[in-house]
């Protein structure tokens, strides 16, 4: 899933059961100037998937999914929509609260949503894009570690559950006023793995770093429209993304193997790393939010839907929606996601967000969810730590 390069060119893939056609958008290196559009040919087990010879790393793309506009039915398509491939792994673009955003009219309020109409105003100067990541294939032509990143032989640290002393930190907060820690580098993932930073926590007696999300996150437009962001990062919208507003500006490393390092000089430490995990909800908010990138998928399979009120939202979270993740490839992305962080970006365990809403099926809580046996029987994430809220 997502997109992968082969050293021949790039492979797409992205799930949608409800779309008529997906078409990939590419743009040029600054991400502004749309060059090209290509219907993805192939559609197998609902997955739309094409391979674009001689495409290199870094480009920069964005979907477009056409379909029908049932909200009614629980389908938001709109094509004039470039989404977020939900396995970005590197984000391009500063989110911005325009209603070229908007899937729809209506989403002040002034209309129900069942009586809503798309909003055809072309999004694709605004929207959040992907940036195509390399990858290492070696001479058997196997994926090696992904990419090049440099571990260094890092270990795991796995410190028994009894012996545990957890530390939750945010990654900016903790080192923003560290005198100790060079300026450049406060509140970043190079001032957690600063000497300094861990000598404090050395001095504490901690094992453990809980951080809270890194995940790409978005701050909602209530808080935007008061002068304020989302400082906590229970927002996310690319699980797969380490958030670049925490990378330090002066390295010229991208995000991704800033935090790397930071995990690295951790271990080396001692120290282990957990990471808070927010996938009860994504930031896209309710029936009047915007149309970011599930919701204009395939909304009726990411987002559990009232069956009596398809054009409304189930709201466990709090937060305007809950993911769906009795549904096989929503339940994928999240484990996907939770396998990548675990393999490439070496997490000793996560720590769940209301976990409760992950195992909700469709007569409410369930000890057994889908969710948490998938969890038990996978032969990576059965032996890092978790943590339920």
């Amino acid at each position: 899933m997502g997109a992968h390069w082969d050293g021949q060119g790039i492979n797409f893939a992205v799930f949608s059961a409800h779309a008529q056609a997906m078409v990939l958008c590419v743009f040029d290196e600054t991400g502004t100037v749309e060059t090209a559009r290509y219907a993805l040919p192939a559609h197998t087990s609902d997955v739309w998937h094409g391979y674009l010879p001689d495409a290199q790393p870094g480009l920069i793309y964005g979907l477009r999914a056409h379909g029908l506009w049932q909200p009614d039915r629980g389908h938001r398509f709109n094509a004039a929509k470039l989404l977020l491939d939900p396995y970005a792994r590197e984000v391009v673009g500063s989110f911005e609260w325009r209603t070229e955003q908007d899937g729809h009219f209506g989403g002040d309020g002034k209309l129900p949503p069942e009586s809503s109409r798309p909003d055809y105003q072309d999004n694709a100067a605004f929207a959040l894009k992907a940036r195509v990541v390399s990858d290492v294939v070696n001479e058997v032509g196997r994926d090696d570690t992904s990419d090049t990143f440099d571990w260094e032989g890092d270990r795991a640290p796995r410190i028994p559950p009894a012996n545990t002393v957890l530390y939750e930190v945010h990654v900016k907060g903790f080192s923003q006023r560290n005198a100790h820690v060079p300026q450049d580098l406060r509140g970043t993932y190079a001032g957690l793995a600063h000497e300094a930073s861990i000598a404090h926590m050395k001095q504490l007696g901690i094992t453990s770093v809980s951080l809270l999300p890194v995940h790409f996150a978005v701050s909602e437009e209530r808080l935007i429209k008061l002068g304020l962001s989302n400082y906590w990062g229970y927002n996310t919208l690319g699980f797969f993304c380490a958030d670049p507003r925490l990378a330090s500006q002066a390295s010229g490393v991208t995000a991704r193997d800033q935090f790397r390092a930071m995990v690295k000089a951790l271990h080396r430490a001692g120290i282990e790393v957990l990471l808070d995990v927010v996938f009860n909800h994504t930031a896209e908010s309710d029936e009047a939010g915007p149309t970011l990138s599930f919701r204009g998928l395939d909304n009726a399979s990411y987002y559990r839907l009232p069956p009596d009120s398809r054009s409304h939202y189930e709201n466990h979270s709090g937060c305007g929606n809950t993911l769906d993740i009795r549904q096989p490839r929503v339940l994928q992305l999240v484990m996907d996601s939770l396998r990548f962080w675990a393999n490439d970006m070496h997490m000793d365990g996560f720590r769940f967000d209301l976990a409760p809403v992950l195992g909700r099926g469709d007569h409410g809580f369930s000890r057994d969810g889908a969710f948490f046996t998938a969890v038990a029987q996978d032969p990576v994430l059965s032996r890092v730590k978790m943590i339920a809220e």
